[in-house]
């Protein structure tokens, strides 16, 4: 490659860091990159028409560089108004309909209403997708009063419209996104509107956007995080400049967004992660940067993409503790401690016996996280599950069931005055207050985790046997130690078999009320498992003290609520006759979901993408790897490729290679998780898979001129470009109404409108 000698303009005097006198440039064929004039590392040491290292720039010089650049930009505009306008259209387009609650709206709809209200509530994701849903309810109207018991349940006078009018906007900005991305990517409008194509006249992402969820949330971040991203990078030669400032904060702002709907908002993280170590290491090589320069820009991308993001996510969640002050459906997953500062829970501002004792009727929470309350109820063991004897499990919620009678070994503490208290080392009997029988145990086996002992209600009105009898422990404690309400961290040890009261974690089956299991364990290594403390304590005979000095720091709130939804997140495991989607299934369409309706006579809306542009973006993925591996043995070989060519293969392998990571990155990982999986979950990859399709066959179209001359390779790009645009809009308008609605027979029923569409026998419309 042929070097040209550029003498800079002037000298900067004084500066050890300034320029050299003398550059050298190097011409070469046009990056895909979007060509800049370069600005040094001072703002005044510019040398026009000059790059350093290995950035390339065309031999027509920046001015033939930015009239390139305005061509791109003229029509762009005129094309980016058209998307625009389509994909608003196809989404809130009968946005209203139907007038009733669909699928997951009966949680994210719910979760709306509690902020309204400001009812605490527990979730497994993160809470910023909620709280945007329900300021936009309560922007439109909206008081916070349905109750979203079921799918099904009819709106009637309610403003729904805003919150789902909320995430259609939301999705609405995905093809634009994806428009803008693939643009900056390839230069070529041409794929960026098979991209937006894709994305518009797709009628799963019709369908997930027009509904109260946080999937049109989620993606929206995750799309403004990789649009800045691109931006970001082709402002490579504007180090510090005002717009390279912008696109790098809007990076770190629109990743906190995106963790802060769903912790699938991790896989843009370490998108965006690598792209940046990745930008760090060519810096690195930049020899007219000096270590100081390299230090800025690296304490430049911590601010912007660690501690900026990092702030706003706890920023979320202040806001979120703030708002929902009031106790709710939630309290019982948390510590008696985060209980207290709950508006209305029975700890808030509350007062109650210090010491635990004699006579005391109390509740006994278990201090793993979500590891429940001690609880029991009438129904018992079935046959096969060990004695048949009343179940006792931990339940997450308070009920009357949770509450117990402490009594000595031999007696009913009838006794008049001052009750003993207990203390460490004390033998009780614990007493279901509703039922009337002992906390019991003995050597069945528990029902699920086999090589525990089973615990049972046994007895009725304080009649038992010696199975019925626990020894406290006070952890950390010495004998006679009094049990403190709330503060005492306490075991139960079963004096006849040695095993100490354990809450497992695992779900029972449906014959359990699909409670927690409670067994008791022979392994006495203290755990938060086997750890409890006592949190409703009534007992007359004693005096009361405030509960004000227990609550929580922000911290302490933080992290608990964190470990909360980590360990929610893992128990989301498939349940029995649930459906539970497969990773494989997703990329082919093989199976859709059902957001309303079932049979012929009910409104029914189908969640599944446009098999002609998932089909596409399968075979595109194998296009892709098979042009990029071509590529790449030709240039190896020392084939001449031509400009052309060269320009084909540094989009492909540069911006390609991009989109092919992040559906890497938002695909793959699900094939490691044990917990119960949607065909909703795939749909961030998808975007990506649908940006990539883009590149890929405009690059094919373009390579028409290797089978036919112009202008015959001319017209096969031509016919290539419409029959793909017919397929894709054809397949949608036989589609649609899987989003839009239908009524009257099922696909595979006479008369149906969707009859001969059935094209796989595991859909089921």
């Amino acid at each position: 490659m042929a070097k040209v000698e550029c003498t800079p303009n002037w000298k900067k005097t004084g500066d050890t860091s300034s320029l050299r006198s003398r550059k050298t440039c190097l011409t070469a064929e046009k990056s895909f990159q979007t060509p800049v004039t370069p600005v040094s590392k001072d703002k005044d040491s510019q040398t026009p028409g000059c790059l350093t290292g290995d950035d390339t720039q065309s031999s027509n010089g920046p001015s033939a560089q930015f009239v390139a650049r305005g061509n791109i930009e003229s029509p762009s505009k005129v094309l980016l108004i058209l998307v625009t306008g389509l994909s608003f259209s196809t989404r809130l387009y009968k946005i209203t309909e139907p007038p009733h609650v669909c699928w997951d709206e009966t949680h994210f709809g719910k979760m709306g209403s509690y902020y309204i209200n400001r009812t605490f509530f527990f979730d497994v994701h993160p809470p910023l997708g909620k709280m945007l849903i329900g300021l936009a309810g309560y922007m439109t109207g909206y008081d916070g009063t349905f109750p979203f018991i079921k799918p099904g349940d009819k709106y009637e006078n309610q403003n729904y419209w805003g919150m789902r009018g909320f995430c259609g906007v939301l999705g609405s900005f995905l093809p634009i996104f994806a428009y803008l991305i693939v643009l900056e990517l390839s230069q070529s409008h041409t794929a960026a509107i098979i991209t937006a194509t894709l994305l518009i006249f797709d009628t799963g992402c019709i369908t997930i956007s027009q509904y109260i969820l946080l999937d049109p949330i989620l993606m929206f971040f995750i799309m403004a995080a990789v649009l800045s991203m691109v931006k970001f990078n082709q402002q490579r030669y504007r180090s510090f400049t005002a717009s390279w400032w912008l696109w790098l904060v809007l990076i770190g702002i629109n990743l906190a967004g995106a963790l802060g709907v769903k912790f699938v908002g991790l896989f843009v993280i370490l998108l965006v992660g690598l792209n940046t170590i990745w930008d760090l290491w060519r810096l690195l090589g930049e020899m007219s940067l000096s270590l100081v320069d390299i230090a800025k820009h690296f304490l430049a991308r911590v601010f912007a993409l660690i501690l900026l993001p990092l702030l706003l996510y706890v920023t979320i969640f202040a806001v979120h503790f703030v708002v929902l002050n009031k106790s709710g459906p939630g309290d019982g997953f948390f510590s008696s401690a985060f209980q207290s500062r709950l508006i209305g829970n029975n700890l808030h501002n509350a007062s109650m016996p210090e010491y635990l004792a004699f006579g005391s009727t109390i509740t006994i929470k278990n201090l793993r996280i979500a590891g429940g309350y001690l609880h029991s109820h009438w129904h018992l063991y079935p046959e096969g599950t060990g004695a048949r004897q009343q179940q006792v499990t931990a339940y997450l919620h308070k009920d009357y069931n949770n509450l117990w009678v402490v009594h000595r070994q031999h007696d009913n503490d009838s006794q008049s005055g001052n009750p003993d208290l207990v203390r460490h080392g004390d033998i009780i009997r614990l007493e279901h207050k509703e039922t009337t029988r002992n906390l019991h145990s003995h050597l069945h086996v528990a029902p699920l985790t086999k090589k525990h002992f089973q615990v049972t209600g046994y007895g009725i009105n304080g009649t038992g046997d010696a199975n019925d009898l626990w020894q406290v422990e006070v952890c950390a404690g010495r004998k006679g130690d009094p049990v403190k309400v709330l503060r005492s961290r306490v075991r139960f040890l079963h004096r006849a078999t040695g095993c100490v009261l354990y809450s497992s974690g695992k779900t029972l089956p449906k014959w359990g009320w699909e409670q927690i299991e409670v067994t008791c364990s022979p392994y006495l290594k203290e755990t938060p498992s086997s750890q409890w403390n006592i949190e409703d304590h009534i007992n007359p005979k004693l005096p009361n003290i405030s509960l004000s000095v227990l609550k929580p720091n922000f911290l302490e709130i933080l992290l608990e609520s964190h470990i909360v939804m980590f360990r929610g997140n893992s128990g989301l495991k498939p349940k029995d006759n649930e459906m539970n989607s497969k990773p494989w299934h997703w990329p082919i369409n093989y199976q859709g979901l059902r957001f309303s309706g079932v049979n012929g006579t009910e409104y029914r809306v189908y969640l599944l993408g446009n098999p002609v542009v998932w089909w596409i973006n399968l075979i595109s993925l194998g296009l892709y790897l098979t042009m990029v591996a071509v590529a790449s043995i030709a240039t190896q070989r020392g084939f001449s490729l031509g400009r052309k060519r060269t320009e084909h293969s540094h989009v492909l392998m540069r911006g390609g290679g991009l989109l092919l990571l992040g559906w890497l990155l938002h695909y793959a990982p699900f094939f490691m998780m044990g917990r119960v999986l949607y065909f909703h979950h795939y749909f961030p990859a998808m975007l990506f898979s649908s940006m990539l399709t883009g590149v890929t066959l405009d690059i094919l179209f373009q390579s028409a001129d290797l089978l036919l001359h112009p202008p015959h390779s001319d017209w096969l790009q031509r016919t290539g470009q419409m029959v793909f645009l017919f397929s894709v809009l054809y397949s949608f308008y036989l589609f649609h109404p899987l989003s839009y609605g239908m009524t009257g027979p099922l696909a595979h029923e006479p008369g149906s409108s969707m009859a001969g569409l059935k094209w796989m026998d595991s859909w089921e419309f």
